[in-house]
């Protein structure tokens, strides 16, 4: 019964998307992520979990046209920080993310924040937005990454992602906290 309505709520989406101009690889994108959003628990919302997919897919690409992005994402981050664009850090992706997602309110999806190579010489810090189960951690959510190609969702488990290993925002900047009291107090 559930996976009927399942089925029937992924269809609903799709064909309420036909209104829309069509883009059927997009709309293959959308209901992969809506299933893999209520396969996170037997009482995750349908509805909700095809909101949280489209809102994942289609507010990077509004995003993408407000932050003026042009170029690979680290090349837009240069000029972000040369001033040659407004927004577009991959922490303002997740910034931005995260409230939008949050604005929905959702009853059985959750919202984290996550942050990678904060603990690796010689990379920068990256930045995203993860949905989980309501009462999950993020861990057992999706990462949904608008930053890494531009507006173009990635989005995976944490777990199957290769190219970051993701740790709760929170944990990571304590423990950026800690170090600066520390050199603080070792200074004097």
């Amino acid at each position: 019964m559930r996976i009927l309505a399942i089925t029937l709520t992924v269809l609903a989406a799709l064909s309420l998307a036909g209104c829309a101009a069509q883009d059927p690889a997009k709309d293959r994108d959308v209901a992969g992520l809506t299933m893999a959003l209520m396969a996170l628990g037997p009482d995750i919302d349908p509805e909700e979990a095809a909101r949280a997919a489209r809102i994942s897919y289609d507010y990077p690409l509004r995003l993408r046209e407000e932050y003026q992005v042009s170029d690979p994402p680290i090349v837009h981050n240069s000029k972000v920080n040369m001033g040659l664009r407004p927004r577009g850090l991959c922490w303002q992706w997740a910034e931005d993310m995260e409230a939008r997602l949050k604005a929905e309110n959702f009853q059985t999806l959750q919202i984290h924040r996550a942050i990678a190579n904060s603990d690796v010489a010689f990379r920068i810090d990256h930045s995203t937005a993860l949905i989980s189960r309501r009462g999950e951690t993020m861990y057992e959510g999706i990462v949904v990454d608008p930053w890494r190609y531009g507006g173009a969702l990635y989005w995976s488990t944490p777990q199957a992602d290769k190219s970051y290993k993701w740790r709760p925002r929170r944990e990571v900047l304590e423990e950026k906290r800690q170090r600066l009291q520390s050199r603080a107090r070792r200074a004097r």
